[in-house]
């Protein structure tokens, strides 16, 4: 007589299935972005910063003596190559990070799942905090979707755990 087997408790397979490759794109989206600013920042390295940021805020008709483009070129100026570099290696590492991680969840890998949640996870307080001091729909939404997609993880690992206990039922 064969066991049968019954769904974990909580959303569908096919549902979850579709939520996590939900996040997979989305990971992979962030991985895409920051892997392009890393390449922006390489782009940098050897050029006049300063001539670039100017060039920038005027081409954004923004007033080079309001507060934050005032900011922006003030820090320009203060760039060194080797931060450029850094920088754009810091930023090439987290998208390769967030590349693997959707990969990983693309192909309904059990460490993915414990990467993601791990990972959202930890942004989570720091976002509440952003949230208290500065409060706004952006970062109300950008705190709702990172918990999302750490409840999904997590839905994800617990039936994971299940499954071998319901086949053997």
């Amino acid at each position: 007589m064969q066991a049968t087997t019954r769904p974990a408790p909580g959303a569908s397979p096919t549902l979850q299935r579709r939520a996590i490759r939900a996040v997979a794109l989305f990971e992979a989206c962030k991985g895409a972005i920051v892997l392009v600013g890393a390449t922006g920042l390489l782009s940098l390295v050897h050029k006049d910063v300063d001539h670039f940021a100017a060039r920038l805020i005027a081409h954004t008709h923004l007033n080079p003596a309001s507060r934050f483009p005032h900011i922006f070129l003030d820090a320009a100026s203060h760039v060194q190559q080797t931060h450029l570099v850094w920088l754009a290696a810091g930023a090439a590492t987290y998208a390769v990070v967030r590349l693997i991680e959707a990969y990983g969840l693309f192909r309904e890998r059990a460490w993915a799942e414990w990467l993601a949640a791990l990972s959202g996870g930890l942004y989570v307080p720091l976002e509440v905090l952003h949230l208290v001091h500065r409060p706004g729909w952006l970062a109300l939404a950008i705190l709702v979707g990172n918990v999302a997609v750490v409840v999904v993880m997590v839905l994800a690992i617990v039936r994971r755990r299940r499954a071998p206990a319901v086949q053997a039922a």
